[in-house]
């Protein structure tokens, strides 16, 4: 995917878009990988025996279909097969959708960061953070 279209994604699935410049940007990094369609993709990036899903986007109108869930999981598959034994992630405190997902992913919240997601309206929530071991 381009970055214009991962950019595209990621304005319908959040209310702080991330620009395609900033996509452009972090594919251009060592490391970094996406996975998805028009409908939603996930980001990560590998380093080592550590990787981490920098974000994940779901258009609204596709979510509830298990693309999230695959999409999850094809990262940690192409994680794994890079040399990373751990997959970490943060989700903003209040999105219970995305917490349940990886939840039911197997996560496991191990820290907060307070105040580190700025809304549009109203106060700043924190960001969990998750990890979850791949398999060899």
């Amino acid at each position: 995917m381009s970055p214009e279209a991962l950019a595209a994604v990621h304005a319908a699935a959040f209310d702080r878009p991330w620009e395609a410049a900033t996509f452009a940007a972090l594919l251009g990094q060592a490391g970094v990988l996406a996975l998805g369609n028009d409908d939603g993709f996930i980001l990560i990036r590998v380093v080592l025996d550590e990787a981490e899903i920098l974000t994940l986007a779901v258009r609204p109108e596709a979510r509830r279909h298990g693309l999230g869930r695959g999409l999850v999981e094809a990262a940690g598959h192409l994680a794994g097969s890079r040399g990373a034994a751990r997959l970490y992630l943060e989700v903003a405190e209040d999105n219970a959708a995305a917490r349940a997902l990886y939840a039911d992913a197997g996560f496991v919240q191990v820290g907060r960061r307070p105040g580190y997601y700025g809304r549009q309206a109203g106060p700043a929530v924190a960001a969990l953070l998750f990890a979850r071991n791949l398999p060899d």
